[in-house]
Order: structure tokens, then sequence, then C-alpha cells
């Protein structure tokens, strides 16, 4: 039997490990591996810096390591924290949401927008994107301002998301739209209808490339 792939997220904030959770029902199939979404009850309420994404690595990586019979493992913040550790930690696949949500939005369209939580993220996102060779395919990263508890409370939220990525189309010129923050998930299906342009959650996105390296 094929384990689990765990979805964990590396902040302790539950609510947008229930966002997350709720995002990850059309995955759930008969005869699919078991998604198990967790919370790293040790890291920090959000990861909303530099230094909080410092602080998710060692809590991540003791969950990966105590969870010997998962399958895959999907890092649900889009810093991806800790992905090199995680993957010298381990065996199975490891799947960061910004690196996999980025490479499947490269696949929806050529102009990629990308929603932020903060302004304070945005310099740590790209330095990833730089690494990994894609940055030029970003045309803009925009802010919500809002903060991780904020965006999975859900007052606003999606006000303010939609807003923020009409702007990433009409004035940045945006075909593809990347939700940048875990707590985004579950608005995904609803921001693409009113878009009318593909949206991607980038934790759906890491479990999909999951299945496949686990199927295939």
């Amino acid at each position: 039997m094929i384990g689990p792939i765990l979805v964990i997220n590396p902040n302790s904030n539950p609510t947008v490990t229930q966002g997350l959770d709720a995002a990850m029902m059309s995955f759930r199939i008969n005869g699919f591996p078991p998604i198990e979404c967790l919370t790293v009850s040790e890291g920090p309420y959000g990861i909303e810096s530099q230094a909080d994404s410092d602080a998710a690595v060692a809590p991540l990586i003791n969950l990966i390591r105590a969870r010997t019979d998962a399958s895959a493992v999907i890092i649900a913040c889009y810093s991806d924290p800790g992905i090199d550790a995680a993957r010298e930690a381990t065996k199975i696949p490891v799947f960061g949401m910004q690196e996999s949500g980025f490479l499947t939005a490269m696949a929806r369209g050529d102009r990629i927008g990308v929603v932020a939580i903060s302004e304070g993220s945005i310099l740590r996102h790209r330095k990833y994107l730089r690494r990994i060779g894609v940055l030029d395919r970003m045309v803009a990263e925009r802010p919500l301002n809002m903060s991780v508890a904020q965006t999975a409370s859900g007052k606003d939220t999606f006000e303010r998301l939609e807003a923020v990525s009409n702007t990433l189309v009409q004035q940045d010129s945006a075909d593809v739209i990347v939700l940048g923050c875990a707590g985004l998930s579950v608005y995904r299906s609803r921001l693409e209808t009113i878009l009318d342009c593909p949206v991607v959650d980038p934790t759906q996105s890491a479990v999909a490339m999951a299945l496949g390296a686990i199927l295939a």
C-alpha cells in the first residue's frame, strides 16, 4: 500500500491547515494515496520574514523524519522553507509549493503575476525564483498587505485578493496568476471564474506533481 502524501503547513496556524485540507478534496480519489494536511505546531504563527522562514525549518525536518510511512512531502508555504534540508533528510520526493506552483504557471501562461501576502515577502520570493532560473517569467508580484492570520481568517481577504489580481492582469498584463500564500488556496476557483484567466494554487500544483511521481 502506498503511504500518504503529507501536506505540511510549516506555521502553527491551524486555520491555514484547514484551508489547505479543503483545497485537497478534489485530489482524494479512491485508489490514490491518502493526503494528510498537518500543522507544525512548533513553527511560527505565520511565515512573513526570513527569520520566520528559518525558524520553521528545524521542526519541519523533525516532522518529516518522524513520518517514515509517507510517500511524498509537500512544503505548504510559498517561501519553500527548508526545502534543501528536507530533501537531504528523506529519500521520498519533497515538493515546495513555490517551485511547483511557478512551474505549473509556466505551462499555463507566458506572463506570470504573483499575489504575495506582504511587501516584505516579495524579495524573499524573488531570490528563490532567481535561484531556480525562472525569475524572468514573472511580470510582477504585488502584495495584499495582510498577515497570514488575516488571510486565513477570511475577513476582507477575497475582496483584496480580487483587487490585487485585477491589477496584475490589467496593469501588468499578467496572463496567469499564482497565489503566493498557502492561506489563499480556498479562493483559487472563485478567483479564476471572475478573472477569466488561469489561477494557480501552488499547493494543488505540488500535490499533482507528487501524485505523478508516486503513481508513474
